[in-house]
């Protein structure tokens, strides 16, 4: 009897870190964000999963911006530029799996500090797979759920909506020979939306 080739991923994304990349300083002038968070090892992070990031300013950083260079979610290398808030938080758009520097194009007005966000861009699998089937369990918050082949924001090929039910599970059936994704597939979603969720693919 010849054993299945199936595997599986699980993923998982903690909450977001306001601060978890460079905890809050005043810059004089331009120049780099230390990347000295929580989240932080030797000067750079590497995330649990790849996700965006936010920079929270506590005067009015309007005027600047800020480069964030680091990968994405497929490993390449990605740079962003986010416009800084005034008095709030500026949200990237990017999913980045790593940071290597963030920098600021002048002083900031105050504190400023750089961090983790609620989006989501999970690998299933980086290369070529066919997704057999799934689990996930649901958070008190609903959500939509995108299954995208080969980035981020490639093709996508399954949505599915949570519930608001936390700890309650699903175990949808793909059916058929399940659905092909070339070049990888990735799980796109709001933290907050989603507890878990295992992949079976081949």
């Amino acid at each position: 009897m010849s054993g299945s080739d199936v595997q599986s991923t699980f993923i998982e994304a903690a909450a977001s870190d306001d601060n978890g990349i460079s905890t809050a300083a005043t810059l004089s002038g331009a120049g780099n964000l230390t990347i000295n968070g929580a989240l932080a090892d030797g000067g750079s992070v590497t995330f649990d999963q790849p996700r965006n990031i936010i920079i929270t300013s506590a005067g009015d950083d309007s005027g600047d911006t800020f480069t964030v260079t680091g990968t994405d979610e497929t490993g390449t290398a990605q740079t962003e530029v986010i416009t800084g808030a005034d008095t709030g938080v500026a949200t990237g758009s990017k999913y980045f799996a790593t940071v290597s520097q963030i920098a600021a194009s002048g002083a900031s007005a105050g504190n400023v500090e750089a961090g983790s966000g609620t989006a989501i861009a999970a690998p299933i699998f980086r290369g070529s797979l066919r997704l057999r089937n799934f689990y996930f369990v649901n958070t008190g918050s609903a959500g939509t759920i995108s299954l995208n082949e080969g980035s981020a924001t490639g093709s996508n090929r399954m949505k599915f909506n949570t519930i608001a039910g936390a700890n309650t599970n699903a175990y949808p059936d793909i059916g058929g020979e399940g659905l092909r994704f070339s070049g990888g597939g990735y799980v796109v979603y709001t933290q907050t939306h989603l507890s878990s969720l295992t992949a079976f693919y081949n």
